[in-house]
Order: C-alpha cells, then sequence, then structure tokens
C-alpha cells in the first residue's frame, strides 16, 4: 500500500480525527482532541510557521507530525519536529516520509538546528539515529490515578496567601502571563524560551479549548500571583498539567505544592480519574513534588538533536 504524506486539513474531520486518534495511540499520556490541534493549527504565531503533517495510506492516517520553529526562542533557527506513527503501521517508510518532509520545510524556513522528541524505545531512538540526529536530555511523563489514589489532605493556606482560581483572572489574565513567562524562562531546556509576546499567550495558552481555567489553581500573596498550576482537561475524564512553578522571590515556601495539590483536589471531585504531567529528568524539585503526590513515572522520552549544514 503507498503511503503519502500532506498538509493536515483544518476543515476535513476525519484529518483531525485520524491526527489525534494516531496521537493518543502514540501518546495515551497525552491530551489530544481534535478541537485542540484546530485551535492550535490556527492561533499559534504566524513566526512559528507551524505545519502539521499527516501520512495517509488506504484513506487512513497512520502517522502524524508536528513542525514548527521555536519562535520564542532568543537563538534564531531551532526547530521541532515531533512525529509518531500508528503502532499497527510501524515499519512502513511512513516515518520517514514525514521526517523528510518536515526537514526539508524547517530548512526552507531558516532552521539550522532541529529538535525532537523521541519515546525511550530502542526501535525509537535506533530510527532517529539513522536519521542523523544525537541523543541530548530526557524526560519522564508520569500518571497518578485519582480515582482509587489517595491524595495529600488538603491544607489552608499559611498566612498572607490566598488561592484563587484562574476563572478569577477571566477579565485581566495579565499577571498569569507575568507569572508564566518568569517560570518558563527558568525551565530546564535544550532551547531557551521567552516569553514576551501577550496576545500570542492570549491565543495559544489561554484560549486553548483543553485549558481548565476552573481547574486552574494561583496562589497569591499580598495580590501577586507567586505560584500556580495551569491544568487541562480532555472534556472527560483526563487532566494534565500543563505548568506548575513558582515566582522566583516565592520559591522554598512549598506554595506550588499547595497550588497543585488544591487542583488535584478539586478535579477528583469533578469526576477527573487520571491525572498526567511531564518533567525534565533534571528538574529535582518538581520529580520531588510529583513523587510526593504519588505520581508514578509511566514513559520517558528522549530530546534528539540534529544540526543542518
Amino acid at each position: 500500500m503507498t503511503v503519502i504524506v500532506r498538509d493536515l486539513r483544518p476543515d476535513a474531520p476525519a484529518d483531525l480525527e485520524g491526527f489525534a486518534r494516531v496521537r493518543r495511540l502514540a501518546l495515551p499520556f497525552v491530551l489530544f482532541t481534535p478541537e485542540s490541534l484546530t485551535h492550535t493549527l490556527t492561533r499559534m504565531h504566524p513566526d512559528a510557521h507551524y505545519r502539521p503533517l499527516i501520512a495517509v495510506a488506504d484513506g487512513e492516517v497512520i502517522g502524524t507530525a508536528q513542525v514548527h520553529l521555536a519562535h520564542e526562542s532568543p537563538e534564531p533557527g531551532q526547530g521541532n519536529i515531533n512525529v509518531y506513527v500508528h503502532p499497527e503501521h510501524t515499519g512502513r517508510g511512513a516515518g520517514t516520509l514525514l521526517v523528510r518532509t518536515a526537514e526539508e520545510y524547517l530548512a526552507a524556513h531558516g532552521a539550522v538546528r532541529l529538535h525532537s522528541w523521541v519515546l525511550d524505545a530502542p526501535g525509537n531512538r535506533a530510527f532517529a539515529e539513522r536519521h542523523g540526529y544525537r541523543s541530548s536530555r530526557s524526560a519522564h511523563f508520569l500518571r497518578l490515578g485519582l480515582a482509587a489514589g489517595h491524595l495529600p489532605p488538603l491544607q489552608d493556606p499559611p498566612p498572607g496567601v490566598e488561592l484563587r482560581r484562574g476563572s478569577d483572572y477571566a477579565d485581566d489574565p495579565r499577571p498569569l502571563f507575568d507569572l508564566d513567562a518568569e517560570t518558563v524562562a527558568d525551565e530546564p531546556s535544550d532551547v531557551a524560551a521567552e516569553l514576551t509576546d501577550y496576545e500570542a499567550w492570549l491565543e495559544e495558552t489561554w484560549r486553548n479549548p483543553l485549558l481548565s481555567r476552573e481547574l486552574t489553581s494561583v496562589a497569591v500573596v499580598e495580590g501577586r500571583p507567586a505560584a500556580f498550576t495551569l491544568a487541562y482537561t480532555d472534556g472527560g475524564t483526563r487532566y494534565s498539567t500543563g505548568m506548575t512553578g513558582t515566582a522566583r522571590a516565592f520559591r522554598g515556601r512549598g506554595l506550588a505544592k499547595l497550588a497543585k495539590n488544591d487542583s488535584l483536589h478539586r478535579a477528583r471531585a469533578a469526576g477527573i480519574t487520571e491525572a498526567f504531567t511531564g518533567n525534565d529528568t533534571g528538574n529535582g524539585p518538581m520529580i520531588a513534588i510529583n513523587k510526593w503526590f504519588g505520581y508514578e513515572v509511566c514513559a520517558t522520552e528522549v530530546r534528539y538533536v540534529r544540526e543542518l549544514a
């Protein structure tokens, strides 16, 4: 059967559902919906040159690629390629076609270095290395069963600290953008990120259909958001933490734990049964926090890098 690679069509429900289905099978610990894919395709900053690709065989989507430039990086020319193939359709050349198409596209848009997350399995790592990529940092996916699990008990905020919800900032989310920008700047990564475009953040993050403002928790000190956890849901029983962080001036006070525990308790009360998150393996503080909650590693991925001549 012939495999072809083409652009995902945002007006084609079969494309969107096929893309989401492949991603759910390959990455069951990451939330994807057709609505979130449409949102990313239509709202990502133009400088990212975002291009989602699909590999199709006999009318069925069997592979996907998310392709874009890291437009938030102060270092130009950083490209991202994340390729996943339906587990029942590997070995048919779909992955190679997706990688080749993505590389040509990013090179044409000025990429000089390409980054790709690869699940930590011998076949996946060998595939990346055959295509000229070298391994770099790694990260864990973690899962917490909320239905039968035991969360740490809720605690009253310490004096001077108040817990609020993301929805409390519906009229003016700028304070959450400022906090997100500060924590993202300190997050371990191969590619530094600087959140400086508030309007882009509103489009890409605040208006993401997966974001639950009601389950997002914010620890506030003297009127200023000091720590937060951004909560995402798929509209069903699955929940994911997009970012949990604390402003530099307030670290070491347990505020990230406070916010995340509040969010997890409210998620369980809302009927959520599974919680997922991710940690860079070098992010010791967040790994310790997630172990405290009872999260367990369910998969590991490795960042692979290729320098373009």
